[in-house]
């Protein structure tokens, strides 16, 4: 989720105690820098600021975001979006809100690459699923 620019110019800050041993304790549990560490909760921080109603899942090196209150991840409903054909169709079979759907929409607006990225995964086809994980049984 990190962004892939280039860095910007250094800085020093200091954390209270407490903050800085809950720092070094998710550095040493990710085993990941300090730097690091604080460098995914800021991104992921500014991300639910500029999408209220967003939240953010999973294991530390997959989060992901997800529409808070529909228990799907934004990848999920925008796969759902181009394949309802319309929005009335999506707030007709599910418990979706249009602003659910406008906060999907807005953050792969924003950026398209990482929902376009999960989308292409899910789409994989089961020949593929089944090479990469030959000890995973497919229907």
């Amino acid at each position: 989720m990190a962004s892939t620019d280039t860095k910007g110019e250094p800085f020093s800050i200091r954390f209270s105690a407490a903050t800085d041993r809950a720092v070094a304790a998710e550095a040493r549990r990710t085993k990941r820098s300090k730097s690091a560490v604080v460098e995914a909760l800021a991104e992921e921080a500014m991300r639910t600021r500029l999408f209220p109603g967003l939240g953010f899942r999973g294991d530390d090196a997959a989060r992901r975001p997800w529409v808070i209150g529909t228990g799907l991840d934004v990848w999920e409903l925008c796969q759902l979006l181009e394949e309802a054909g319309s929005d009335e169709a999506l707030l007709e079979d599910f418990d979706l809100t249009e602003r659910h759907l406008h906060l999907a929409r807005a953050y792969r607006g924003r950026y398209p690459e990482e929902i376009d990225e999960a989308i292409a995964e899910n789409r994989r086809p089961v020949e593929e699923w089944r090479e990469l994980y030959p000890f995973v049984r497919t229907v």
